[in-house]
């Protein structure tokens, strides 16, 4: 690492017969420079400010769009119009390995242009009589091909700290833990495996060695196997862990000693030496503590940087085809190393404002089914977190809504298939006949009345919703023909057949000429003289309806509550 020195800061003091050379110029450029790029490092970091999005335009080259950032020394870095590249034409890319994955990065740079004669040189020097007159602010592209190390990115620890568990050309393996937690508090640490997509089917299990914590799943053991279809070049792994109750110690976490067993396929591969993650317990607020060393650093430290500074724009990850490779997928930003604008924060808090307003708004949506009669009312209540909403179903057996014992009710629908006139007869009018399956009316065995009306329901949800296009048809529909009132379904007659030692019946529609498949909905009601003498099942099926009806405001209230 290395610090860049801005400081302290000198400009030129002018007065009248100063005379004035190259190096007074320049200082003059340094001292606004210097100045600038101090407290562009300073007040928003480094990063991609906006655009830069890498896209693969073929298998084998990627275009840069156009946009600016900021590196570690707070130059601005501008592309000002797309840029496309052949991969293996960049800085830093090699043909000895074609499946891996490789990132590509930006980095300031400044290029000579427009050369001019040079008089004071041509009385030094008579071949040295050209020089340029202007510095291009510019930008390279280049490639490189391993991972960095963790703790070289930007602020990369000042919330947590990233040790890195094993790493070589294929798999690197990272364990990433809070920098401070409070006393009992429950943490996540998080292992992330990065590969190259050929690289082989990753496992990794270990014991968990720690100090002043432990873990929260019942067993120190910590199992990763990647998906048998997995097609992924990153996962991430949480693992959930308790800190200890005492306040100013130490604790450290990470990979107990000969009991790690990471795996390619059926390819063992040897850890090295464990570096343990360390997490101090304090009694303070813990972002109290995080701002408090973020203020205190020194201002060589808030300056520090790689001595080549960059920023990782992508990662590619090449699969090996043949004597050749093809790029796979494009990852933008893959370490995260954006600035974000004062008006971007602004609109992001009042975004997260308008939520904590919102969030104890609860949203209810019911539904309301009909069952087979004689099942018992149906009630499920779910709660999504997510999006604050509390649904509702609530399923009636039939003959729930009429009030009078002896007495259900139900729908049928019954599928129509399109025919013609030549099709059935070719004589007078085309008519062809439906039938449903039988229906059980639970009423039980003996003689039933079967009463049934047509049924229309429109299909927008709208008037769905509002129950504002719902009509039932008693007797002859067609009396409404060519009124206000006409029925949307096709002209239909409608008759029963009624199965008395078996409980059941059966609906049959006749159908005038249709073009179009469809349903005919019917509406049914079924008496019994005996079953309305006895009222003491009707009583008892009321009063589980009302019993489910009453625990779904309790569910609804609780859910509110709840949230």
């Amino acid at each position: 690492m290395r610090k860049s020195r801005y400081y302290p800061f000198e400009r030129n003091r002018y007065f009248y017969g100063k005379l004035l050379t190259v190096r007074d110029f320049e200082s003059e450029q340094k001292y606004f420079n210097d100045k600038r790029r101090m407290m562009n490092r300073l007040l928003h970091g480094s990063g991609v400010v906006t655009g830069l999005q890498v896209v693969a335009v073929d298998e084998k080259s990627v275009s840069v769009e156009m946009g600016a950032a900021i590196d570690s020394l707070g130059r601005e870095i501008v592309v000002p119009s797309p840029m496309t590249m052949k991969l293996s034409m960049m800085d830093g890319f090699t043909n000895n390995q074609y499946a891996k994955n490789v990132y590509l990065c930006i980095a300031y740079d400044e290029k000579d242009k427009e050369p001019v004669h040079a008089v004071a040189n041509s009385s030094v020097r008579s071949d040295e009589i050209n020089d340029y007159n202007r510095v291009l602010e510019s930008y390279r592209l280049f490639i490189r091909e391993t991972a960095p190390d963790p703790a070289s990115l930007p602020l990369a620890n000042l919330a947590d700290q990233t040790v890195v568990v094993y790493q070589d050309a294929h798999v690197r393996v990272l364990q990433t833990t809070p920098r401070y937690v409070n006393p009992g508090q429950l943490f996540e640490m998080t292992l992330r495996f990065e590969k190259t997509l050929k690289a082989g089917r990753l496992s990794f299990r270990y014991e968990l060695a720690g100090q002043r914590v432990e873990a929260m799943e019942g067993s120190s053991v910590v199992e990763f196997l990647e998906p048998q279809d997995g097609q992924e070049s990153e996962y991430e792994m949480k693992v959930l862990l308790r800190a200890d109750s005492t306040a100013g110690v130490k604790a450290t976490v990470g990979v107990q000693p000969d009991t790690a067993a990471l795996k390619l396929d059926d390819r063992q591969l040897e850890l090295p030496a464990q570096n343990l993650g360390e997490i101090q317990i304090v009694n303070t607020s813990v972002n109290e503590r995080l701002m408090s060393d973020f203020v205190k650093q020194s201002l060589e430290a808030s300056l520090e940087a790689p001595s080549e500074p960059c920023i990782y724009l992508a990662k590619i990850c090449l699969i090996q085809v043949g004597p050749t490779y093809v790029i796979e997928s494009v990852e933008q930003v893959p370490f995260g190393e954006y600035v974000y604008n004062t008006s971007v924060m602004y609109r992001l808090s009042q975004a997260n404002a308008y939520r904590d307003e919102t969030a104890g708004q609860l949203v209810t949506k019911s539904k309301v089914k009909t069952l087979a009669p004689g099942q018992p009312p149906e009630l499920k209540v779910n709660y999504d977190p997510k999006i604050s909403e509390l649904s509702v179903d609530l399923g009636i057996p039939a003959g729930g809504g009429t009030g009078l014992a002896g007495i259900v009710s139900g729908f049928v629908d019954i599928p129509i298939e399109p025919f013609t006139k030549i099709a059935v007869s070719p004589f007078g009018r085309a008519t062809k006949s439906f039938f449903s399956g039988e229906i059980a009316h639970g009423l039980g065995e003996g003689n039933v009345l079967i009463v049934t009306s047509l049924e229309e329901r429109s299909e927008d949800a709208f008037s769905d919703m509002l129950s504002s296009d719902e009509r039932v048809y008693g007797g002859a529909s067609e009396v409404f023909k060519g009124s206000e009132f006409e029925p949307d379904a096709p002209e239909v007659k409608i008759g029963t057949i009624a199965y008395p030692q078996k409980g059941t019946f059966r609906i049959g529609v006749k159908v005038q000429q249709s073009g179009e498949p469809g349903n005919v909905r019917v509406r049914w009601w079924a008496y019994s003289a005996e079953m309305a003498g006895s009222s003491a099942s009707r009583s008892d099926e009321v009063d589980s309806i009302d019993q489910a009806l009453s625990a779904m405001r309790e569910a609804a209230s609780a859910g509110s509550d709840a949230e």
